[in-house]
């Protein structure tokens, strides 16, 4: 993985890594930020990022977790929220949170006070921006017939045990991802998967020409 030393003709611009070029560069980043210097790459990702956030539950130190913060980085989330405790499983993220703006809040009401405090931009809403909750549970609608906010939170739960009761009351909708098969529910990292996937259809596909 990776590229070794630089040897083309010489470059200019601050946002390059001396030592990478020098070295190679062996981090797993896309071939448009070879060589850049860490705070270069995120300091321009932070240029289009888009508005939606992720927040996951984090009581029992979750391996999936680290999979859903990778995901978050890949659609180029606003940023991602660590609900419960601040210590988290990190491995399966693969340094992707290193390139990502994180939050930690102690439960889920600290959440929703984040959420409300923030310069919301949806239909009717004078602050805020909603928290919707990623869950298989009874009463919940269907992803694939929901309209997501272009500003939102997408909350996911544990692993097994799903959003806690606490943050399913705070969540404005609980949405479902519709299965066909014999299983009860997939894997969350999956489910986020399809729910930033979701997202990023209707906000990015639907709206160019």
């Amino acid at each position: 993985m990776g590229v070794g030393p630089y040897a083309g003709p010489p470059l200019s611009g601050d946002h390059w890594d001396p030592v990478l070029l020098a070295e190679g560069d062996r981090r797993n980043v896309v071939d448009r930020y070879r060589y850049w210097r860490h705070e270069a790459i995120v300091a321009d990702l932070d240029t289009r990022r888009h508005p939606f956030h992720v927040a996951v539950e984090n009581w029992g130190h979750d391996f999936n977790i680290g999979s859903v913060i990778r995901t978050a980085n890949a659609f180029n989330a606003a940023a991602f929220h660590i609900v419960g405790r601040r210590r988290w499983n990190r491995r399966g993220a693969m340094v992707t949170d290193r390139y990502q703006h994180e939050h930690h809040h102690p439960d889920a009401a600290a959440l929703a006070t984040w959420a409300q405090a923030q310069a919301g931009a949806g239909a009717g809403e004078a602050s805020g921006i909603p928290l919707i909750g990623i869950d298989n549970l009874p009463g919940s609608v269907a992803l694939e017939t929901y309209d997501l906010p272009r500003e939102c939170v997408l909350v996911f739960g544990q692993e097994g045990p799903g959003l806690t009761p606490e943050m399913q009351q705070v969540c404005r909708v609980v949405l479902h991802i519709d299965q066909f098969g014999s299983t009860r529910s997939i894997n969350a990292g999956a489910a986020a998967a399809i729910a930033m996937h979701a997202w990023v259809r209707r906000h990015v596909f639907d709206q160019q020409p």
